[in-house]
């Protein structure tokens, strides 16, 4: 397999069906090097983990390290961008914790200012369906995105454009700027063949991410793959492709 890392994965902490040594075990029977446990931080109201939560994480993964010594764990977590100011749910506690932060935005997620994030929420949730919303809401939702770069370290933006329509343009720029790679994920859609082609020509990096809810999605990158060969991007730019490029 030419992806040794995967730095998005889900557990029964948050929204996943599996534990996390359930993780870890696929992890090692698909030849992976290093994963991340990123569950939904503590902002999303329905799958968030519960902030106190994280020391309970934190010493879960330390004790699966001391088990599975072959592999590497990270914890991380997945934060919420709250709204259009680009707010994260990120905790003093969790910052502390956690030793790397992917972030995106989701449906379900406390609003940072709530009648103009609700407000957000609703026009993506009939975006869905309708192009009139869908076009609206551009604007604020890019602003999010490139908001919270610019205001975390955030190591990887995931699924950028998913649940919510964005400028891939202005996004790209911005996540050269910082440093922030761009996931092309293997459960969702986004990135696009499209928004790759955008996002290549702006000196960014991407990573390819299985977004994995189940242990047996685990290292699982065939259509995102495809899509990265569709687009025509050269295979250096995405950090954990190791195979032939």
């Amino acid at each position: 397999m030419a992806i040794k890392y995967d730095f998005h994965m889900h557990t029964k902490y948050s929204d996943g069906k599996s534990t996390m040594e359930e993780n870890v075990k696929e992890a090692i029977k698909k030849d992976l090097h290093i994963i991340a446990i990123t569950d939904h931080g503590p902002g999303h109201l329905v799958y968030g983990i519960k902030e106190r939560d994280i020391l309970k994480l934190r010493e879960e993964v330390n004790d699966l390290q001391r088990k599975y010594p072959q592999i590497q764990i990270l914890l991380g977590i997945e934060a919420n961008i709250l709204g259009a100011d680009g707010k994260i749910d990120l905790t003093d506690l969790v910052e502390e914790n956690i030793d790397i932060l992917i972030a995106g935005y989701h449906f379900g997620s406390r609003p940072s200012k709530f009648c103009r994030d609700m407000r957000i929420h609703m026009y993506n949730l009939l975006g869905l369906k309708i192009k009139y919303f869908r076009n609206k809401i551009v604007n604020e939702n890019t602003m999010a995105l490139i908001n919270a770069m610019e205001k975390y370290n955030i190591d990887v933006l995931t699924h950028p454009g998913d649940k919510g329509k964005v400028d891939i343009d202005l996004v790209a720029q911005v996540a050269a700027k910082t440093g922030t790679k761009l996931e092309i994920n293997e459960r969702h859609t986004h990135l696009t063949v499209e928004e790759i082609k955008i996002a290549m020509k702006y000196d960014v990096k991407f990573i390819i991410s299985s977004d994995a809810h189940f242990y047996e999605h685990i290292g699982v990158y065939n259509d995102a793959l495809n899509r990265v060969k569709e687009a025509g991007l050269d295979l250096r730019r995405v950090v954990n492709y190791e195979g032939d490029k």
